[in-house]
């Protein structure tokens, strides 16, 4: 790959804004979203039909949550004023308050890659060193939390529909604007109660936590692969561990389009101010000299295996026989 200098100014085209093409991503997520679930309960007695809007709206509700997460950012509307008002009008619809989770993912940006604060991250991971000297309690329980049966579908259930009620650093960040969140997504399930009674709120349900799987699934993929980057200051390098810490899947087109491109997530770390609608255009229009290495679903499915950082070997690996 060419200079980080380079690279810096090749990102730098691509961080323009247009808040036409950010209000059809948005308000066009917003209309399948609703359209889906709309499909999802009036064809709730075919199981065919069911499913299948069942899933549009499953990933339709990961977009929302890319979306904020770009709103965070400031990189999705052209004014810092649109993207909190837009950030705010999503959290009801992603179970994330808005201000605490831009916070805490600017903890993540600040902190990629760095062992020595973890606590930043989504995903946990221990060294081989750590996973040595654990006990067999702490063992038993990181073997469970990266598990993916348990990571996965139980992880995904914990965050969105508990954790997230109040989320870590709520104390410094703003008790308000989460009380006031959770409010909002009482009165926006008690809407959807009153226009389609238990079936509606079964499906939501449902198909949310489906969405909430898919979006746990991307988050560990997004720094849980062999040739990930971890290091410790003073030797830790911000750009390496953004470009290479960070995962470029490619899992076709149409996936990348209906997740708003968060699969290309090397790209977003070394730069966020690239709006979602335009990293696909940056990551393919690259000069060879730059281009990353992706990641095929094979290669991704394969990564759950791995557990463990060697900070001899520099690479993630599985549990030790």
């Amino acid at each position: 790959m060419g200079s980080d200098m380079d690279l810096r100014a090749y990102t730098r085209q691509y961080t323009q804004k247009d808040n036409r093409l950010a209000a059809l991503s948005y308000f066009g997520t917003f209309a399948v979203y609703f359209s889906a679930l709309y499909l999802a309960v009036s064809y709730s007695h075919s199981w065919l039909l069911l499913g299948a809007a069942g899933v549009v709206f499953a990933f339709s509700a990961v977009r929302l949550y890319v979306l904020q997460h770009d709103t965070g950012h400031h990189s999705l509307f052209e004014t810092r004023r649109q993207n909190e008002w837009a950030g705010h009008a999503l959290s009801p619809f992603t179970f994330a308050p808005f201000e605490v989770m831009k916070q805490n993912h600017n903890l993540h940006h600040a902190n990629v890659g760095n062992l020595e604060h973890r606590e930043a991250g989504e995903i946990h991971t221990m060294t081989v060193r750590e996973w040595a000297n654990a006990d067999g309690w702490e063992r038993l329980q990181y073997r469970l939390y990266r598990n993916p049966l348990v990571l996965v579908p139980i992880g995904a259930a914990f965050t969105y529909f508990i954790r997230y009620r109040w989320p870590k650093n709520t104390l410094e960040f703003g008790v308000l604007p989460v009380v006031l969140h959770n409010l909002a997504i009482i009165l926006w399930l008690l809407l959807l109660y009153a226009w389609a009674g238990t079936t509606g709120l079964a499906i939501w349900f449902g198909f949310s936590f489906l969405g909430g799987m898919l979006g746990v699934f991307l988050v560990y993929l997004q720094h849980n692969f062999e040739d990930t980057y971890w290091d410790r200051r003073p030797d830790l390098n911000p750009q390496e561990a953004a470009l290479q810490g960070s995962s470029c899947l490619d899992f076709g087109w149409f996936f990348d389009f209906a997740v708003a491109n968060i699969t290309l997530h090397d790209i977003h770390h070394f730069n966020a101010r690239i709006p979602s609608y335009r990293l696909r255009q940056c990551h393919y229009n690259m000069p060879p000299e730059f281009a990353p290495r992706r990641i095929k679903f094979g290669e991704a499915l394969r990564a759950l295996g791995l557990k463990l950082w060697d900070e001899d070997q520099r690479r993630l690996v599985p549990f030790p026989s």
